[in-house]
């Protein structure tokens, strides 16, 4: 999809770290089965506007999928807006798009009266990822079960982001990169 044509490194490691989730517990269903995103929501109309908010429970260094829904003139609103970047993006009905939801702030803007506008997002939590770092378990057990390796776990937030920032492929990393999804 998309998430792996943007960001392959990034998908690698949203696959890997769910697939350890649902090895842990298998019990959980997947929302989609070649989807890396364990969470998402329907936000339905008639005319939904997300006002500017970050994601802060997101994957810190994440990607979002957004899906625009509804019937709207696009050129005239609903355009998404990323507000540090200083973007505002005609975002049509039907349209994806990726955001890194917990480190930009984005919203929407409004429709025109009588149009009717909806999303669909995808995500996932950071505390996920925390939860897989920490062998599957919450950060209470951990503690409970090896207070060294918690305190080292919690020191490690600075590199943790750097480590994620890395998952991003420089233009001339993109086609190797690539390759590691889809020609493995």
């Amino acid at each position: 999809g998309a998430f792996a044509a943007a960001v392959p490194r990034l998908w690698n490691s949203y696959r890997d770290t769910l697939d350890r989730v649902y090895e842990a517990m298998p019990h959980l269903p997947r929302n989609f089965l070649q989807s890396v995103y364990p969470a998402a929501a329907f936000n339905l109309g008639p005319d939904v506007i997300c006002k500017a908010h970050l994601d802060g429970r997101n994957l810190s260094y994440g990607q979002c999928a957004i899906t625009a829904l509804g019937s709207y003139d696009f050129t005239k609103g609903g355009h998404l807006y990323a507000w540090e970047l200083g973007l505002i993006i005609q975002f049509p009905p039907g349209s994806t798009i990726l955001v890194p939801s917990a480190c930009v702030t984005h919203g929407n803007t409004p429709i025109q009266p009588g149009e009717c506008r909806a999303s669909f997002t995808q995500y996932c939590a950071g505390p996920l990822f925390q939860w897989v770092s920490y062998g599957c378990r919450t950060g209470t057990q951990l503690l409970k079960d090896d207070p060294a390796a918690k305190k080292a776990s919690d020191t490690m937030g600075a590199a943790r982001w750097l480590e994620g920032l890395a998952l991003y492929s420089k233009v001339s990393e993109l086609h190797d990169d690539l390759h590691t999804v889809f020609l493995p």
